[in-house]
């Protein structure tokens, strides 16, 4: 393997790449007195800096380290990497310390709980806040983005959120201790059960790509996979929401969906529906809307029924959206369990 090409010995280093260069030529032996010396933010901060501060080279190593110049002259410079951070940090500090940094470091979320919170939907996060105690909800809301901890206040109960805001308005600097206690928290009981429960079922994933499926292909696919694994076949069945299912919403349901879905769509849907999902349909409208949408479907003839399944795919998808804002509520094919989107 050929070796890393070195920085230029005129590299200018930040602040925190001096000390992530220092700290990782020093290693284990002379470094661990100095990590035992940092707060919580110091060794995240130092960490990230080393994984990310790339070769350096002799020279500008042994001008940090000068008063060890005699023991680093004959130093072949050093490499910081996510790896080389990992395994330092794992000699000298408890594992599921360096587990937390180093997934701060490696995460897409974020590399602080704070972002990592950024990327939660604001619906989870509410659901979750609303059972904690106001002044740690403020406290919460007070460190995530203006336009976020809108979101997540408007889902709130109005008294709640009322004493949200007030506790916020009064809220002074926090202190450290109290700071850092509400992140691990947030980390060992919100974060840590969102990554458990993300874990998707691949049943309920298979039963997705076959939402996407057009008509025919599901039904090739189902065929195949019934012969080759009824039980599979009957599970993504069960969990497949279709278009028929838009017939269990309730009638507050449907007419928040008919409000928000485009009427031409909406008129191809139901020229290839049964009559009971035309008359279900119909049945939530005013009389002028329906015979409106029934004269729209008897004077466009014959429909592909690509253009059919296509129309049908977007007003189910529109009310996935709605139930995802927590607008309607929608059910399985066979079943009388509500969906979580």
């Amino acid at each position: 393997m050929a070796p890393l090409p070195a920085t230029p010995s005129n590299r200018t280093l930040t602040g925190m790449e001096r000390a992530a260069a220092i700290m990782l030529a020093l290693g284990e032996t002379h470094g661990a007195p100095l990590w035992a010396q940092l707060d919580e933010l110091e060794v995240r901060e130092l960490s990230a800096a080393m994984s990310t501060l790339g070769p350096v080279d002799p020279g500008v190593v042994e001008d940090l380290l000068v008063n060890f110049v005699g023991s680093m002259s004959s130093t072949s410079g050093l490499v910081g990497n996510v790896d080389s951070t990992e395994r330092l940090l794992t000699q000298l500090l408890p594992k599921e310390r360096v587990n937390q940094i180093m997934e701060e470091i490696r995460g897409p979320a974020g590399r602080t709980m704070w972002e990592k919170l950024s990327n939660v939907q604001e619906q989870v996060l509410a659901s979750y806040l609303k059972n904690e105690y106001p002044q740690t909800v403020a406290v919460v809301l007070s460190r995530l983005r203006a336009e976020q901890a809108a979101r997540v206040l408007a889902i709130f109960p109005d008294d709640f959120a009322l004493d949200v805001v007030r506790r916020m308005l009064a809220m002074e600097s926090v202190q450290k201790d109290i700071l850092e206690r509400i992140e691990q928290t947030l980390r060992s009981e919100f974060m840590s059960g969102l990554s458990q429960s993300s874990k998707q079922d691949p049943h309920e994933q298979m039963a997705e790509i076959f939402n996407s499926f057009d008509r025919q292909t599901e039904a090739r696919f189902l065929s195949k996979l019934e012969e080759a694994a009824k039980e599979s076949a009957d599970r993504i069945k069960q969990l497949m929401f279709t278009f028929d299912d838009l017939g269990k919403l309730d009638s507050a349901g449907v007419q928040t969906l008919l409000r928000d879905a485009p009427r031409d769509k909406l008129a191809v849907a139901l020229k290839g529906a049964s009559q009971t999902m035309r008359d279900f349909f119909m049945g939530n409208m005013s009389s002028r809307a329906s015979k409106m949408l029934l004269d729209d479907i008897e004077a466009m003839g014959p429909v592909r029924l690509r253009d059919v399944d296509e129309a049908q795919s977007i007003l189910v998808n529109l009310a996935k959206d709605l139930a995802a804002s927590g607008q309607i509520s929608i059910v399985k094919s066979k079943g009388e369990d509500e969906l979580v989107y």
